[in-house]
């Protein structure tokens, strides 16, 4: 089976959708995929079948107060204001395509952190519907800029806290023929978060989340380190920026989103034969 594992990164994201778009225009596709946090969040557009629309909607309401503001994270809790992101945009402004989405028979799942015990949790969204939508929220939900996303007995935060790069997890499920498109360029080593004594102080309630947040540099410098190695025996086939896409998390301006996205679609469109020589041999 041929997977897909999507990074995370807030508007670095825009470079997974640019090589996502590449993909559905030639018709790559894939038995499952994973996405974590805004690997999530917009690879979902891949599984309905929507090229351009995770880009066309991050540049129409970037700069726009409901969308990604202080003011809501004053307000409501969450940067990304929950209310507007994950209802009225989706079903109201831009319609994500839930029928689409169903009907793709690709596997999608979403990677989230459990504040609890810091552990990853993964969850198969099979219908795209509210529920699905609250677990792909759960999973982009930043530390500190979000409140903790409750479902069932659940309670979570961004995925990329406890795994950021889930390889090993699609492995556990069978998946060989592994694409992993990172956010990060090859020389890229993760430092420690400076942010870690406010967690002690605002997320005290949540230790074990505090400590993943703590050692989560550790751990994504040694999964990284590991696909590289992977990827130097052909195991699995790696896109990454070139370099550093230096964008921040809340880009006002449509003209960064549009270049940071054009990178992605210029280094799938480089890699498009490698890549298809890697699919087709991951098949046999």
């Amino acid at each position: 089976m041929r997977g897909l594992i999507l990074e995370g990164g807030a508007m670095r994201g825009m470079f997974t959708c640019g090589a996502l778009d590449v993909f559905m225009e030639q018709g790559i596709v894939f038995d499952g995929m994973i996405g974590v946090s805004a690997g999530a969040v917009f690879g979902c557009n891949y599984k309905s079948r929507q090229p351009g629309r995770a880009l066309r909607y991050n540049k129409r309401y970037c700069a726009d107060k409901r969308y990604c503001s202080f003011d809501s994270l004053l307000r409501t809790g969450d940067l990304y204001n929950a209310e507007f992101c994950y209802h009225t945009l989706p079903t109201e402004l831009d319609v994500f395509d839930t029928a689409a989405f169903q009907e793709n028979p690709m596997a999608f799942y979403v990677t989230c952190t459990d504040v609890t015990t810091g552990k990853p949790v993964y969850h198969r969204c099979d219908n795209g519907d509210g529920e699905d939508i609250l677990w792909m929220r759960a999973s982009a939900s930043m530390p500190l800029v979000s409140q903790v996303v409750e479902i069932g007995a659940e309670k979570l935060l961004d995925g990329g806290i406890a795994d950021s790069v889930p390889l090993d997890y699609m492995e556990s499920l069978g998946y060989r023929g592994n694409v992993v498109i990172l956010t990060q360029p090859l020389d890229y080593v993760k430092k420690p978060n400076n942010l870690v004594p406010l967690a002690r102080m605002l997320l005290r309630k949540y230790p074990k989340m505090v400590e993943a947040m703590a050692d989560r540099h550790l751990r994504y410098n040694q999964t990284t380190a590991a696909i590289r190695a992977k990827e130097q025996k052909g195991e699995v086939f790696v896109l990454r920026p070139p370099e550093a896409l230096r964008i921040g998390s809340m880009e006002k301006k449509p003209e960064e989103l549009e270049r940071v996205y054009q990178i992605g679609r210029k280094t799938a469109l480089d890699r498009l034969p490698a890549l298809k020589t890697y699919l087709k041999e991951a098949v046999k």
